[in-house]
Order: structure tokens, then C-alpha cells, then sequence
């Protein structure tokens, strides 16, 4: 039977050549589409599940709200973990993480810059399914100043040299660092970005009881069969216990005067494999991903299948007349309707398995350009498991038993007699339902236009927005740090650099980490009030640009200015100042009967120090006085002669720090990556909604030509009496024109719907105008006329004897 349904399925696609090759074409790039997102998908919901011990991990959240600022990080105090696994018996163990980001490693005269340096306590390969490949689990990291490198870092340190008990330099550290363990590299589908490794045990304050500092990464192992409410309804009373007397003694304030006063503080529980896809927390390792474009994509990815689908029921259909005498003979010669139906949905699944074998090709063509958009590893492992391909031909075949139901139904159901007397029912003439389809298509593509010209626009305004400063020709060096102490006779030199207009220095810069901290305010000392802190010195306003409202910035002419600060306007919205310039902050002390006090000396314009997600929140510059050696050198740069710049820039680093690898990034180059992920979803949902809108094409073409054979005599009759070609290109074309339309007026409410919600993701975002909807309609039209136009013009212009003589 199968091999009687297979030889019928391959006479009739043979039959029909160009309905087959239209088909296949739709169906293998709907298909490929599905199956490179359905990876997409598959690895941003894979993140951290190759930890065995995963579903016990939980990562410390801090959920607060101080002075009226909302507070969600994945930060913890140092003291956090250790008391909880001396205090709580659910918890089997814990490890802190503190990631330095880019350091230096030496060995010998070779300098690596390392990006994803982190300290980690010696339980680190007891919580992690990280492999060691040379040391011990509980001794790797148990003494300070050792270290486990990764394999690719060792490699690149080492080469084919054994690098355990190796010593290498770390940053500015003049204590020598051992390397007592070598780890496999950690997977690309974990949320921590680890190359090194240091113990935790060499940080300062590895063994501190500063409660209210919330510094570091905090991981419980839970022990088995423990619910993560069984341990966080416990730590409000922890809290009380260990961060009540510190808020009593930094704010003279009781735990419960503080809560009683709006604030919040908790922490929460997250369970390890929730981290990467949950974008609400603030997090120090790989950014997360937000959830919504796994629905956006995994619906495109169905819209994309439905169009291709519906390709091909309407060319299945619009050949009813084609294939309506095969289908009477049959009939005649005895065959059931459900043998006809059997023989058509045959055709259906052999047609979308040979779609398969080219989607499959597609894919990996394209699997590079994906990988490289989204930095990723996607790849189908076809024999890593035994299902992946009898999953992939199952797929086909549903895509092929959904497609192939209606037209055997359909082309099963004709009446044998009146088939052979010539009259089918259903032929172009009463294609209602090939218009409902034609009209789902049409409307899933102008969605896809809308959504996809809305995401670029809010992309665009982010990255044009003016946003407080300019960001334009700052070269900024990181770790200032390396400079020490020098930093004044740094900025003396590059000062000299005849390209060098400017050199500022700061713990922070625009999209980079900042501190958050708290303050009090004389007068309203029962308040507290929360602020970014950056620490600066005196050229930093001219350096970035920044617009004063009032007062003035740090100036050397006055020598109290060291001791006072500089707010934006959120913090005088936010606080109710009415006379900023009089008002005096107060900076939390161990001893609260000494203040030290903080006068506002200057009011500076709002400037979006983060993404445009975020709202803009009160903000204060702090001196940046003797011993603040971390963060950041800003060089503003004359665009002439830009690379003789930074090669003399590279001369005085390299004097200044013993020939140290300089690292630098230009800031308006480096804001672009804040919003990285809405620029590759949006290259991506571009991508896809040009292959829908190409499948849709492709069915319109197929019907169009269809549409053209069934009236090429009454075409001939119109020419004959004296129809223009023009006339004639209208009439077929009127049609489409009135389904593009009627499929605009669907797409418009959903696509604003869609679009809107999606834009309220971002605290600063465009207005949907009618322009973004226009676009669409239009577009869609063009597209629909350029795929028509061809067979709409040639039959308009042929020869209306031949056409009167077509058969």
C-alpha cells in the first residue's frame, strides 16, 4: 500500500513541476526558519541546567526600596552565606563571587589581559558542575592567593607547558599568585563568565561583619528535598538580627523605624535556572535575556509554518480543475474517498519531507551568521541523541499532515459525475476560503513589517537621544588603578599629546557599573535617601559635557569644594529640594554622633547614565580625593590625526605602568552594546519577516498564474474588444489590492497592540505614529503588485489569438 501511495505521490508531483518546486521553496525555508529558532529557543531555556545539583542552587536576590528607589540585585553581604549555613539547617553549603571584570596576569614579562576574572570560596566545584582537570576540590581554593584557570587560559598562559604551581602576577597585587587547579572551560550556556578563578580568602573582606555593604554574589546548596520558602521565611529574622544594629548605628534608626518609613529590605531566594531568563534583576555575570522574545519568536516561528501552510492548501486547491478528472476516474475505477484522501495527504508529507532535506541544508548555511549574531553556539547534533532525527521527520510530517488535510478533503469530495461532465465546484471562480487564506498571510506579514519597523525606530531613537553628556570622540582607559597613585602626573602628560583636549578621572562611567548609596539629609535625619555615586575630579564636567542648572562643579579655587557634592535634577525632584544649593547631605558613619556633612554645591542637568530602560534616578558627584585610584581615565580626543592620538596615549601608558597592555573603548561606540539584544532580535525579526513575506509571495505568484491560465480566453475576448493592457492588469490585480487592504485592517490593531506593549519595556520610548502602520499597508501592496505583475503583464500583452485559441 505505502509503496503504491509513494509511486502516485511522485507521478503527480511530476506532473506538476512548478507547483512542486513553489511548494518545496515555501515549505523548506518556513521549515528552516522554525528549526533555527526553535534552537534559539531551546538554548536560551538550556542555561545552567548541566549543573547536577542545579535543582538545589539558589542565588541570594536583594529586594528593597530605600528613600523610594526600588532595589532588585544579585548582590549579598560578605557574612550573608557563612551565617546562613551556621544558622540554617536547610543549607548544605554556599560560595561567594566577586567579579574583578578585566585584570592582568604575568607571567614572567607576558602580560594577558583576562576579562572574567572572579573570586570564588574554596565550595565552588562542590556547588558547580565545573570538571577539574588538575587539583583537588576542597584544596583548589582554600588558601589566598591561588588560583584554577580555565583550559583555554591555561593554554594561552602556558602553552603545552604543566602550569600547576605556577606563580603568575594578578593585576597590582605585589603578593605572587599560585595556580593550584586547572578547570574544563565553563559551558557557553551558563550564566557565569568565568576564565579565572581567585580564592576568595585573599579578599580584604572575606571574613567582614559590615552587613549593609552588599557587595557580592551569595549561592546556596540547599540540602535535598529543602523548598526554597522553607529558608527565605527565616531570613527576615536573620536580617533583624545581623543588619538592625548596623542600620541603628549608621542611621540611628531602628530596624523597624527604618521599615516603618516605606523601606524595604529582603532578600529572596532564585533558583539557579530562573537567572538567565530574568531580566528584572541586576546581576554582575552575563546579561539575561528577556523572555517576551522567546514568545515573540517562537510565535513567529509558528506564523512563519502557518504561511507556508497556507501556500500550500491554495495551490493545492486552485488546481482542483487541474486534477479533478484524475480524481473522477478514480472514483470510477472504484477507489474510496478515503484512498484519495490517503493518496493526497501521501503527496503532502513526501513533498515536506524533500522541504526538510533542503531546510536542514539552509540551516546549516546559516547557522555562522546566526552563531556570530547572537554570540552563540547553536548547532543540531543530529546523532547526539536518538531522537533528534525521528524528531525532525515527525515535524515534517505534522507540517505535511497539516497543510495536505484541507486539499484532500477538498479534491476528494468532487462528484465523479459531474467531474467527467466538466463542472467542478471549487475552481478559481469560488475560491472564497484561498482569499481567507491569502488574507491570513498578508495580515501575518504586515504584523511582522509593523512590529519589525517599530523595534528599529525605539532602537534608533535610543541610540540618537540626546542623553545629558556627550559621549562623542571619549576614549576611555580602564583600570586606573594601575596607575596608583600617579594618576595627576598621568593626565599632566597625556595633557601634552598634541590630539588631547581633555583628561578626566572617575570610579565610574556612563554604562558601566556604579555605586548606590545611602545618605542622610540635615533636617530630615530620620529619612534616608539613596543616590549614584561617582567619584570625579575637577575636569570631569568639561571632559563629558554635562550642562550645570545651578551653582558650580568642582573647582580648585575653593578649597571646601573637596568636601561637597554635585546632585542631578532627578535628586532634587525626587527629594523635594526647594533650595538645593543650601542643602547638606549627611554620609552614614560607624559613629553616629560624628556626621560628616556633605553641602550641595552645584545642580547638574539630568544625563542617562544606563540604558533608556531604565528611568534617570538621583545621582551625586563625590570628589574623587587621595586613594581613590580605581575606575576610569575619559581622554577627550581631537578627531584629526586620531590613530597618532592613540599611539601617543599608548606611549605614556606603557611609561606609566611598565609596558602594561593598554585597554580602552571609545563611549559612544561602547553604549551601542547596552542594547545589544534588541539590536540582534531586531536584525533577527527583520530576517524572518522578509522570509515570511517572501513565502507569502511565492503562494501569490503560484495563484496568480493559476488565476491567469483559467481566464487566459476571457483575457483574449477583453483585448479582442478593445481592453487596454493597463485595464487588464487591474482587473486581475483589484483583487489583491482589495485583500492587502482588508489584511491591513486586521494587522493594525494587533500590530499596535503588540507594538505598544512591547515599547513599554523602555521608561523612554517613541509614540506610535500613523506612519508605522502606513508602512506596512504599503509595503505589502508594493509586494504584492511586483509578484503579480509578471504574469498579470504578460498575459495582458500576449497575443489575443493565441489566448482565444487556449485550451
Amino acid at each position: 500500500m505505502f509503496k503504491n501511495l509513494f509511486k502516485h505521490s511522485l507521478r503527480a508531483m511530476n506532473r506538476q513541476k512548478g507547483y512542486v518546486a513553489i511548494n518545496v521553496l515555501g515549505l523548506a525555508i518556513g521549515i528552516a526558519c522554525s528549526l533555527v529558532i526553535i534552537l534559539f529557543v531551546v538554548h536560551e531555556v538550556s542555561f545552567d541546567k548541566f549543573n547536577e545539583k542545579g535543582d538545589r542552587i539558589y542565588r541570594l536576590v536583594l529586594n528593597g526600596k530605600i528613600g523610594g528607589q526600588e532595589l532588585k540585585v544579585s548582590s549579598s553581604a560578605s557574612p550573608m552565606g557563612p551565617t546562613m549555613l551556621r544558622e540554617f539547617a536547610e543549607v548544605e553549603d554556599f560560595v561567594r563571587l566577586n567579579s574583578w571584570g578585566q585584570t592582568i596576569l604575568k607571567n614572567g614579562n607576558q602580560s594577558f589581559i583576562e576579562k572574567d576574572f572572579v573570586e570564588a570560596d574554596s565550595s565552588f566545584f562542590n556547588i558547580f558542575s565545573i570538571p577539574l582537570l588538575s587539583g583537588e576540590k576542597k584544596s583548589v581554593l582554600n588558601a589566598s592567593h591561588t588560583l584554577v584557570l580555565s583550559a583555554t587560559t591555561a593554554k594561552k598562559i602556558f602553552g603545552q607547558e604543566n602550569p600547576m604551581d605556577k606563580l603568575l602576577k594578578v593585576g597590582d597585587d605585589t603578593v605572587m599568585y599560585r595556580v593550584t587547579g586547572v578547570m574544563a572551560d565553563v559551558p557557553e550556556t551558563s550564566h557565569l563568565k568565568v576564565s579565572v578563578i581567585g580564592s576568595f580568602m585573599t579578599n580584604k573582606r572575606a571574613n567582614d561583619n559590615e552587613w549593609t555593604s552588599n557587595s557580592f554574589n551569595t549561592y546556596l546548596l540547599l540540602k535535598p528535598n529543602t523548598k526554597a520558602k522553607q529558608v527565605e521565611a527565616k531570613i527576615p529574622a536573620l536580617l533583624k538580627k545581623y543588619v538592625g544594629p548596623q542600620i541603628l548605628q549608621y542611621l540611628g534608626l531602628s530596624m523597624e523605624e527604618f521599615l516603618a518609613k516605606g523601606n524595604r529590605y529582603d532578600m529572596n531566594l532564585q533558583a539557579l535556572e530562573d537567572i538567565h531568563l530574568d531580566p528584572s534583576i541586576q546581576q554582575d555575570m552575563k546579561a539575561p535575556s528577556d523572555p517576551k522574545y522567546l514568545l515573540i519568536f517562537g510565535s513567529i516561528a509558528l506564523l512563519i509554518i502557518v504561511i507556508a501552510a497556507i501556500n500550500f492548501m491554495n495551490l493545492s486547491t486552485a488546481q482542483a480543475a487541474k486534477r479533478a478528472k484524475e480524481v473522477g476516474m478514480k472514483k470510477v475505477c472504484g477507489s474510496s474517498r478515503g484512498m484519495l484522501i490517503s493518496q493526497f495527504i501521501a503527496e503532502s508529507m513526501l513533498l515536506t519531507t524533500i522541504a526538510l532535506v533542503f531546510a536542514i541544508l539552509i540551516v546549516e548555511l546559516a547557522m555562522p551568521y546566526f552563531n556570530s549574531l547572537l554570540d552563540a553556539e547553536l548547532k543540531i547534533d543530529y546523532l547526539g541523541s536518538w531522537y533528534i532525527l525521528p524528531g525532525l521527520l515527525l515535524f515534517s510530517l505534522i507540517i505535511g499532515l497539516f497543510a495536505g488535510s484541507y486539499p484532500a478533503f477538498f479534491l476528494s469530495s468532487f462528484n465523479p459525475y459531474e467531474v467527467l461532465k466538466g463542472k467542478v465546484k471549487g475552481s478559481m471562480k469560488n475560491g472564497k476560503l484561498r482569499s481567507l487564506l491569502v488574507v491570513i498571510q498578508f495580515t501575518i506579514s504586515i504584523i511582522l513589517i509593523v512590529g519589525t519597523s517599530i523595534m528599529f525606530r525605539q532602537i534608533s531613537f535610543m541610540l540618537k537621544k540626546d542623553l545629558g553628556f556627550n559621549k562623542e570622540q571619549l576614549m576611555v582607559i580602564t583600570r586606573a588603578e594601575t596607575i596608583g597613585d600617579r594618576i595627576t602626573a598621568f593626565k599632566d602628560a597625556l595633557n601634552k599629546i598634541p590630539g588631547v583636549i581633555k583628561v578626566a578621572s572617575s570610579t565610574a562611567v556612563p554604562g558601566h557599573g556604579n555605586n548606590n548609596n545611602s545618605y542622610m539629609m540635615e533636617g530630615r535625619e530620620q529619612e534616608t535617601f539613596l543616590m549614584q555615586t561617582v567619584w570625579v575630579d575637577y575636569d570631569y564636567l568639561e571632559t563629558y559635557g554635562h550642562k550645570m542648572i545651578s551653582g558650580r562643579f568642582f573647582n580648585d579655587d575653593f578649597a571646601t569644594d573637596k568636601d561637597g557634592c554635585v546632585i542631578n535634577e532627578s535628586a532634587v525632584k525626587q527629594f523635594t529640594l526647594v533650595t538645593p544649593l543650601t542643602t547638606r547631605f549627611i554620609t552614614p558613619s560607624e559613629d553616629v554622633t560624628k556626621k560628616e556633612y556633605m553641602p550641595v554645591i552645584g545642580v547638574v542637568k539630568d544625563f542617562n547614565f544606563e540604558s533608556l530602560q531604565s528611568r534617570i534616578n538621583p545621582h551625586v558627584f563625590r570628589f574623587k580625593k587621595e586613594g581613590f585610584n580605581w575606575g576610569y581615565i575619559t581622554i577627550k580626543v581631537a578627531p584629526k590625526d586620531m590613530k597618532k592620538t592613540i599611539a601617543g596615549i599608548e606611549g605614556v601608558w606603557k611609561e606609566f605602568t611598565s609596558n602594561d597592555p593598554l585597554n580602552y573603548f571609545f563611549l559612544d561606540k561602547d553604549f551601542v552594546r547596552l542594547y545589544k539584544e534588541e539590536r540582534q532580535n531586531a536584525e533577527m525579526a527583520v530576517l524572518f519577516a522578509i522570509l515570511a513575506i517572501f513565502i507569502a509571495a511565492l503562494g501569490l505568484f503560484g495563484l496568480t498564474s493559476f488565476a491567469v491560465e483559467q481566464r487566459t480566453k476571457e483575457i483574449g475576448i477583453r483585448k479582442t474588444m478593445g481592453a487596454s493592457v493597463f485595464s487588464i492588469f487591474f482587473l486581475i490585480s483589484k483583487e489583491i489590492i482589495v485583500l492587502v487592504t482588508i489584511s491591513t485592517a486586521i494587522a493594525i490593531p494587533v500590530a499596535f497592540y503588540i507594538g505598544n506593549s512591547w515599547l513599554q519595556n523602555y521608561y523612554y520610548r517613541i509614540n506610535l505614529g500613523v506612519f508605522d502602520f502606513v508602512i506596512g499597508f504599503g509595503i505589502a501592496i508594493v509586494i504584492a503588485l511586483a509578484t503579480i505583475s509578471y504574469r498579470t503583464i504578460k498575459a495582458a500583452t500576449a497575443n489575443p489569438v493565441d489566448s482565444l485559441l487556449y485550451e
